[in-house]
């Protein structure tokens, strides 16, 4: 709901937006501008001096006027042609003309009004209430991101666009709020929906009739100083009856111009005090600095703009195109999603689309959006979900559990669930396997017993088709053929073998990084952006199944790096094994933000073992602060199969590894990774104690050992690598 009410509006405003942002800016230049160029009134100045010098130089003068920033002007009539001229207070003589700004003028107009008057003003409004509405709806999303209102300036990842957003979005969020909260209190006094108390006194019903007094003589203009001046009018020349008018900071008061008597005062009210401060914060007039400040931020407003749109299309971009999707207040089966990239989505895509063709009106969404109150024609739910890390909920399923179990009582249309994992994984299908006993829990009627899907297979999805068209009565053919993602050609520029006297043949691969358009950059799409850590998808001639490699490089390096160990009947590590400098692969980057070393100065354990090197490497490189880095990494045999063996001693001379222990399971005293941690149980655990956060990349045995030993490491210490996994201490990447 917060990320529609943010969306929607800034997408259809914009352009408002950066008209009023535009303007706003130029505008906000102005008084800084007035306050450095005009001549300023000495200290304990007052009026009545001042008016004496001005009068002496302009016997015709009719009003002085001074503003916000401190200019001073003065205007007159002499022989019948008006005159106005910039004071210098000093002299009482004109340094500039006095005629208003017209470059001012014509951008104050585009700022109120749009030139379109009444309509334009409330256009105008209207824009400031969505910019409001952005902002605090903003604030609240960049606290979701950042983890808090406590992290509000936490490091961000992502796309460059949707961190450049929210970096201005964070800096400029309170200068936003407060303009379009002070317009929105101009726009009301504009058309008069304030009561705001005018401080005006009544004229005087009776004068001296006389005229001549010196401005020196008058009692109020000489304790009043030129810095409390708003402007002082003068008496119609020849009219006995008229008076002085002066306005200061407290207020308005009339004077007779014969014998300089106050005839009337009335401060100003409490209502225009407050309208005068908002103006002041609004404008910057009166508050220069504040003013320029203001206009920094309103330049933020286009980048906001532009950066918005640029976050909205990559995420309609990255949308499954389900063509006939039906409303979800329409339809009677409502196919819930839940995927980490966007195979699990493909397989919708194909079940929708099978039910469609047997005649059912289908919705298809995120789990994330699961809503019962929107379904009212629903007769069935099916959800088809995926597992991320140990049996955690994937991108497009955040919150579902929660909502499920703040149900407190199942829907009375029946469920069936279907999930998606690799069984070489522990926790296969462990998120989907949490959903069905939750249904159970609640006694959600099962349409089909829970089913699942291992690596992708379209068999297996087809049987289950063939199973859900029995429960329904109608004849489901479910052919899945998997949508390749986007690759690139990716050109070998060197490697480096090992093991292959071990019979464990493994490569480092270095490519060349693939040109990327200016959009991918402007989306950080693609090769635009890569870390150490994410994956890197290698798809084999003669497969549709993409294999996933751990990157060892991020952009900045200027290649793109992964280990490589053959696999014996492994068609993709052949072929990539086989490459030469010269040849190509195709390949694509997926995120993989569950797996980086974080930011800040905390310690980091890194535990690798064979090609779970990769990845740790890599944090290593990038390591420049540099930040305490102890690597743990197991390997068959020091002389074979020591990867990165000469760039690890490189990284310690230059500071970017503080300690590397190792063991080699092949050599005259096999040693695993996991004995190397118990020895150095000690360091281990002061580390941990310092706040260290422990990476563990490899395969799933020796991830296995490494928790058990950490295990017994953490045990007097009152901890458990599951609870350090629960503060994001302990990641893994395991295959």
């Amino acid at each position: 709901m917060i990320r529609a009410l943010h969306r929607w509006p800034g997408l259809l405003a914009a352009v408002l937006f950066v008209v009023l942002s535009l303007s706003g800016a130029a505008l906000s230049v102005f008084p800084a501008a007035e306050r450095l160029s005009a001549p300023q009134a000495a200290t304990g100045l007052s009026v009545a001096t001042l008016a004496t010098r001005i009068q002496s130089a302009y016997p015709g003068v009719e009003q002085i006027r001074r503003s916000r920033s401190g200019q001073i002007t003065a205007y007159w009539f002499v022989d019948g042609a008006p005159g106005a001229a910039v004071i210098d207070p000093a002299t009482g003589r004109g340094v500039g003309s006095g005629d208003p700004n017209p470059i001012k003028r014509w951008l104050t107009n585009l700022h109120r009004s749009l030139f379109l008057g009444d309509g334009g003003r409330i256009a105008m409004a209207l824009g400031a209430a969505t910019m409001l509405v952005l902002a605090v709806s903003g604030s609240v999303l960049v606290a979701r991101r950042a983890g808090g209102w406590r992290r509000w300036f936490a490091p961000l990842r992502g796309p460059l666009s949707g961190r450049l957003h929210v970096e201005i979005a964070r800096v400029a969020v309170l200068g936003l709020i407060m303009s379009s909260m002070t317009a929105l209190w101009m726009s009301a006094s504009t058309f008069d929906l304030l009561p705001i108390a005018a401080s005006a006194p009544a004229f005087p019903s009776s004068v001296s009739n006389e005229t001549g007094v010196a401005l020196a003589s008058i009692d109020l203009l000489v304790q009043t100083p030129v810095a409390e001046l708003r402007d002082l009018n003068f008496p119609y020349p020849g009219d006995a009856t008229d008076v002085f008018t002066l306005k200061t900071d407290q207020g308005t008061g009339y004077l007779d111009q014969g014998t300089g008597a106050a005839l009337g005062w009335i401060d100003l009210t409490r209502s225009e005090r407050v309208s005068e401060t908002i103006y002041m914060l609004h404008t910057g007039e009166g508050a220069a600095f504040l003013g320029v400040v203001l206009g920094l931020i309103a330049l933020g407003v286009p980048v906001l703009a532009a950066t918005g749109v640029l976050v909205w299309m990559a995420g309609q971009r990255s949308k499954p195109q389900i063509p006939g999707n039906q409303p979800a207040a329409k339809a009677e089966t409502i196919l819930l999603v839940g995927s980490e990239g966007s195979s699990t989505w493909g397989f919708a895509a194909t079940l929708h689309q099978a039910l469609r063709a047997a005649g059912q009106t289908v919705h298809v969404t995120a789990m994330s959006g699961f809503d019962p109150t929107r379904h009212t024609r629903a007769q069935r739910f099916l959800i088809l979900a995926a597992t991320y890390g140990d049996g955690d909920a994937p991108a497009s399923a955040k919150g579902f559990l929660d909502r499920m179990k703040a149900l407190g009582t199942a829907p009375s249309v029946p469920v069936a669930v279907l999930g998606f994992g690799d069984r070489s994984y522990p926790e296969f299908c462990g998120f989907a396997k949490q959903i069905v006993l939750e249904a159970e829990r609640q006694g959600w009627d099962m349409l089909l017993p829970f089913d699942t899907i291992d690596r992708q297979s379209p068999q297996e999805f087809a049987r289950w088709g063939r199973l859900l068209g029995q429960a329904l009565g109608i004849n489901l053919e479910l052919v899945h053929q998997p949508v390749l993602p986007a690759t690139e050609t990716l050109t070998l520029v060197s490697r480096r073998d090992y093991g292959a006297e071990m019979q464990a043949p493994t490569a480092i691969l270095r490519f060349a990084v693939p040109r990327v358009s200016l959009w991918q950059r402007l989306t950080g799409q693609g090769f635009a952006r890569f870390e150490a850590g994410d994956l890197l998808g290698i798809v084999p001639e003669g497969s549709s199944i993409p294999r996933l490699y751990s990157l060892a490089s991020d952009r900045r390096d200027g290649f793109v790096e992964i280990v490589v160990k053959r696999q014996p009947s492994g068609l993709c590590s052949a072929q990539l094994t086989q490459l030469v400098p010269g040849d190509t692969a195709k390949g694509y980057v997926r995120r993989n933000p569950g797996f980086k070393p974080g930011r800040g100065g905390a310690p980091l354990i890194l535990i690798g073992a064979g090609t779970g090197i990769g990845p740790l490497a890599g944090f290593i490189r990038a390591n420049t602060r540099p930040r305490p880095i102890h690597l743990f990494f197991g390997m068959r045999h020091p002389e074979t199969d020591f990867l990165y063996g000469q760039d690890l001693s490189d990284w310690q001379g230059q500071g970017r590894l503080t300690r590397l222990d190792t063991s080699a399971s092949r050599a005259a005293n096999p040693t695993y990774v996991q004995d190397v941690l118990r020895a150095e149980r000690t360091e281990v655990a002061r580390l941990i104690r310092d706040g260290a956060r422990v990476m563990v990349c490899g395969g799933r045995g020796m991830a296995a050992g490494v928790a058990d030993a950490l295990a017994d490491i953490l045990k007097p210490m009152g901890l458990t690598p599951h609870a350090l996994r629960a503060e994001g201490r302990y990641v893994e990447d395991i295959y």
